[in-house]
C-alpha cells in the first residue's frame, strides 16, 4: 500500500528553512517544493509518460503560492488522464511565444525604433523600405534563433538577381545589425550575416572624382581665383578646397553660425551627416573671403543664398556647374573631391596626423574606449593644421612650392 503524503500547509510551506543539502517537502499528487541550500524555493511536478520518469517545473515560491502549484498540477494531471504529455505541451506553448515575440521582424521593428531618431528621416525611411521588401516576406515571421546563413544568403541571392547587388550588400549590413542587437538583448546566439562575407560579388567602388596632385591643384586654385561667375558662387569656390566640408554643409552654412572674431564657424548637429556638430576652425584666407562677401549676403540667413531668393541656400549644382564652366569635367573634379584633395595631400605632403585630419573631415573618430570624440578635440592642433593647409595652398597657386607628390619612407 502506498505511503500517505500529508498535504503542505502554507505555513509550513513559508517555513521551511535552507539545509546544507537541498531537499524536498511533497503536497501529494507528484507536486513537491524542493528548498536549496541558499535558500530557494522551487515547485515541481514529477510524473510519468510512455513509461518515462519526466519533471516539470513551475516556477518558485513565494512567486507561485502552494494554491497556484496545486492548480498547475491538476491541470496537468487531467492532460495526463486524456493521454497528453503536460512537458510536451509546455515546450509547444513557449516556442510559440518565441515565434511570436522574437521573430526577425518584432526585433528588426524594434531595433529600428530605438535607433531611427539618431538618423536622418531619409535614411530611417529608407532601412525601413528594404527591410519590408527584402526582408520581412523571407524570413520577417522566422524566429530569429532559428535563421542559419544559408537562408539569409537565399535572401539576398533574390535582390541579387534582379540587379541590385549594391542594395543586397547594404541588405546584409542592415540584417547584420538586427542580429548584433539581437544578440545584445540575449535574443540571438551569433549573428549569422558573418558568415556571408565574400558570398557575393564585390561592387565596383565608386569614389567621387579628385584632383589630388599638387602640380594639378595649382591650375584649378588658379581658374577658380579668375572664375567669371557669380560672385557667391565664386566665394564658396574658393572656400571649398580651404574648409574641405561636405557641399551641403558649405551650401547652407548661415551667418549665424559663423564668429569671425574667433575665426571658427560651429555646425549644429542636424546639418551633419554624423549627426554630431562639428566646429571648423577658419585660416585666415577664410575669414578674409567671409568678410567680403558679408557686405553682399550678410542679412540674410545664408552666407551662400540662391541666385533667386535669399531665403534659400545656393543650389546644389551652383558648385559643379562652376567647375564645368572652368572646364574641369565630372571625371576630373567635384565638390565632394575637395574634401579627397585635402585628405590626400595633407597626409602625403604636409604629413598631418591622420586622426587629425579625420576629425576635421568630421568622420567617426573613437577614441581608445570606443567612445565618440566631442568636436572640441584637437582643436588646437586642428586650427594649426587649417591655417598650415591655407598657406599652403596659397604657396601652391603662386608657384611657390615644389613638393614631391609621394611621402618617401626612410
Amino acid at each position: 500500500m502506498p505511503k500517505r503524503i500529508t498535504p503542505l500547509s502554507e505555513v509550513k510551506v513559508r517555513n521551511a528553512k535552507s539545509q546544507e543539502s537541498a531537499y524536498k517537502l511533497f503536497d501529494g499528487g507528484g507536486l513537491f517544493l524542493l528548498v536549496t541550500p541558499s535558500g530557494g524555493k522551487l515547485w515541481h511536478f514529477k510524473y510519468r509518460f510512455d513509461k518515462k520518469e519526466k519533471k516539470l517545473t513551475f516556477g518558485t515560491y513565494p512567486e507561485i503560492a502552494l494554491a497556484d502549484a496545486r492548480h498547475q498540477r491538476d491541470e496537468a494531471r487531467r492532460q495526463l488522464a486524456h493521454g497528453i504529455d503536460p512537458g510536451a505541451v509546455r515546450k509547444a506553448q513557449k516556442q510559440a511565444v518565441t515565434e511570436e515575440t522574437e521573430t526577425f521582424e518584432v526585433i528588426a521593428c524594434e531595433w529600428h525604433t530605438k535607433f531611427s531618431p539618431t538618423w536622418t528621416r531619409g535614411h530611417a525611411t529608407a532601412i525601413r523600405s528594404r527591410l519590408e521588401r527584402d526582408l520581412f516576406p523571407w524570413i520577417g515571421k522566422r524566429p530569429i534563433t532559428e535563421i542559419k546563413a544559408p537562408e539569409l544568403l537565399a535572401v539576398l541571392r533574390r535582390v541579387e538577381d534582379r540587379g541590385a547587388l549594391e542594395s543586397a550588400h547594404r541588405i546584409r549590413t542592415i540584417a547584420g545589425q538586427v542580429f548584433r542587437y539581437a544578440l545584445a538583448t540575449g535574443r540571438a546566439e551569433r549573428d549569422p550575416s558573418v558568415d556571408l562575407r565574400g558570398a557575393l560579388p564585390q561592387t565596383g567602388e565608386k569614389h567621387h572624382a579628385a584632383i589630388t596632385d599638387p602640380k594639378e591643384v595649382a591650375p584649378l586654385l588658379r581658374a577658380i581665383d579668375g572664375y567669371q561667375g557669380h560672385f557667391v558662387v565664386k566665394c564658396a569656390l574658393r572656400l571649398a578646397p580651404i574648409l574641405f566640408v561636405r557641399p551641403g554643409e558649405l551650401r547652407h552654412a548661415e551667418w549665424a553660425e559663423i564668429n569671425l572674431d574667433e575665426s571658427v564657424w560651429n555646425i549644429p548637429a542636424k546639418k551633419m551627416k554624423m549627426k554630431e556638430p562639428h566646429l571648423v576652425p577658419l585660416p585666415a584666407q577664410a575669414v578674409e573671403i567671409l568678410k567680403e562677401l558679408k557686405p553682399l549676403t550678410g542679412t540674410g540667413r545664408y552666407v551662400f543664398p540662391s541666385a533667386r531668393s535669399f531665403a534659400r541656400a545656393m543650389s546644389n549644382n551652383a558648385i559643379l556647374a562652376a567647375l564645368r564652366r572652368m572646364g574641369f569635367s565630372k571625371d576630373e573634379m567635384t565638390g565632394h573631391g575637395f574634401r579627397a584633395m585635402a585628405r590626400t595631400i595633407l597626409d602625403e605632403v604636409l604629413q598631418i596626423r591622420p586622426d587629425f585630419i579625420e576629425h576635421q573631415l568630421a568622420h567617426a573618430v573613437r577614441d581608445p574606449n570606443g567612445r565618440a570624440y566631442n568636436r572640441t578635440a584637437h582643436l588646437v592642433e586642428r586650427r594649426k593644421m587649417m591655417q598650415q593647409w591655407a598657406d599652403y595652398l596659397d604657396k601652391l597657386k603662386a608657384g611657390a612650392v615644389v613638393v614631391p607628390f609621394k611621402r618617401v619612407d626612410g
